[in-house]
C-alpha cells in the first residue's frame, strides 16, 4: 500500500499574514478556511498538497510537546486507502494513535466525518495525520459522501 504526503501544517501566530505570502508569493490557492473551537486559520494549496496555516486556540488541540506561542512545522499528513490498516501499521511498528490530540480535537478514524484524519506518532516524536479522504484543495481529496 502506497501512501502519499497530501498534507503539512504549521503552527503560525498570523495565519492572515502567512496564507498571504503562499497566495502572493507562490501563487497558491486559499482552498479552505479554519474556524474551529481547536484553531483559526487557512488551507492552501498548490493542487497537490494541502498546507494548514493554523491559528491553535488552546493547548491540549494543539498538542502537549507544542508550548503555547509556538510557530513552525506542527505535523505532515499521509492519505491512505484503509485508514484502520495504515493505523495497525503504525502501531506494529511501535507508533501509537495520538489520542491526546485525536479526543481534544473530535477527531477519528471515520472517513465520512468533515475532519476525516487520525493523529497519530510519528518517528522523532513528529506528529502524523493519516487520512482516507484527504484535504480540501489536494487532487485526491475525496469529497463527503454523506
Amino acid at each position: 500500500m502506497t501512501v502519499k504526503l497530501s498534507h503539512l501544517a504549521m503552527a503560525t501566530a498570523d495565519p492572515e499574514a502567512t496564507s498571504k505570502f503562499f497566495v502572493d508569493v507562490l501563487g497558491w490557492k486559499i482552498a479552505g478556511i479554519v474556524n474551529s473551537r481547536n484553531a483559526s486559520g487557512y488551507y492552501v494549496t498548490d493542487g497537490n498538497v494541502n498546507f494548514a496555516l493554523l491559528n491553535f486556540k488552546n493547548a491540549p488541540a494543539a498538542g502537549k510537546e507544542f508550548p503555547e506561542g509556538y510557530v513552525g512545522l506542527h505535523h505532515i499528513g499521509f492519505q491512505c486507502e484503509n485508514i484502520e490498516e495504515m493505523v495497525d501499521k503504525f502501531k506494529d511498528a511501535g507508533y501509537e494513535p495520538r489520542h491526546d490530540v485525536n479526543i481534544a480535537q473530535g477527531l477519528g478514524m471515520n472517513p465520512e466525518k468533515d475532519n476525516a484524519e487520525y493523529k497519530m506518532s510519528g518517528p522523532e516524536n513528529i506528529m502524523i495525520d493519516v487520512s482516507e479522504r484527504g484535504w480540501v484543495g489536494t487532487s485526491t481529496f475525496k469529497a463527503k459522501t454523506k
